[in-house]
């Protein structure tokens, strides 16, 4: 068994699922793979199924009733990833937009630089993103930029969902906790993090605007993400967050 578990949470994916599992299992690092499935109708759970006869006990399938949000796709999973005993769990999208070469330097980040938390970060070396328009870039960059000023925390990209999470921060953070689905979900866990002393760290990625598949990216979606990082904040000031026990002030949230 290998020591790293990628999550991918998918619906509707069957375009993209199979030539990214594919993919992952090519690299020259050995990672493990859970699908967490939220009843997709085009039938990804199926073609998983499938190569699971292939990829015996590297691939692994939850899956779940109905679309239940991204977040708690990641919390199934990170439950899931824990009781296996994996060591570094990551998080990756299912269409591309991701790079999974990256997943290695985002190993190498936490298991030899000393992250605790590695970020694959659009925005640490200008703004890497490829085919989205530029009203999507201007938001999604200015929304950083304003969940910064609110949280306090010194990550560029605090909406990235391309990361590497060593064992210990899933197990000190309570995931029962844990209120958002969407891309709250993203920034109230690397908060969450940063508060309890883990080392935050980003690493320059290009993102690429998916080309197989649609979108999930929805008004709600934002609208959650825009006062939710108000309400961290505001809870964050009055009740007390798990420390971590090699907490050292030197290295946390740097680049």
């Amino acid at each position: 068994m290998s020591d790293s578990i990628v999550i991918i949470p998918t619906y509707n994916e069957i375009e993209n699922i199979e030539k990214m599992i594919l993919k992952v299992f090519s690299l020259s690092f050995n990672f493990d793979i859970l699908i967490v499935d939220d009843g997709s109708p085009d039938g990804t759970a199926e073609v998983v199924k499938r190569l699971q006869q292939r990829f015996f006990k590297r691939l692994h399938l939850i899956e779940r009733e109905g679309k239940s949000g991204l977040g708690t796709a990641y919390i199934a999973g990170f439950k899931w990833a824990l009781q296996a005993g994996y060591e570094y769990i990551f998080e990756m999208d299912a269409d591309f937009s991701h790079n999974p070469d990256d997943l290695i330097r985002l190993y190498k980040t936490c298991s030899e630089e000393g992250a605790d938390v590695a970020i694959g970060s659009r925005y640490i070396s200008g703004v890497n993103v490829v085919n989205w328009p530029i009203m999507r870039v201007l938001l999604s960059y200015f929304a950083s930029k304003y969940v910064r000023l609110i949280s306090g925390m010194n990550i560029k990209d605090t909406t990235a969902g391309f990361k590497c999470y060593r064992r210990k921060v899933l197990e000190t953070i309570n995931l029962n906790k844990i209120r958002f689905k969407g891309y709250a979900f993203q920034i109230e866990m690397k908060f969450i993090a940063y508060k309890s002393g883990f080392r935050l760290k980003e690493i320059p990625i290009v993102f690429i605007n998916r080309e197989a598949g649609t979108s999930k990216m929805s008004g709600d979606i934002f609208g959650e993400a825009l006062f939710g990082v108000i309400q961290l904040k505001w809870h964050s000031l009055f009740h007390p967050y798990p420390k971590t026990n090699d907490t050292n002030p030197e290295c946390n949230h740097h680049q």
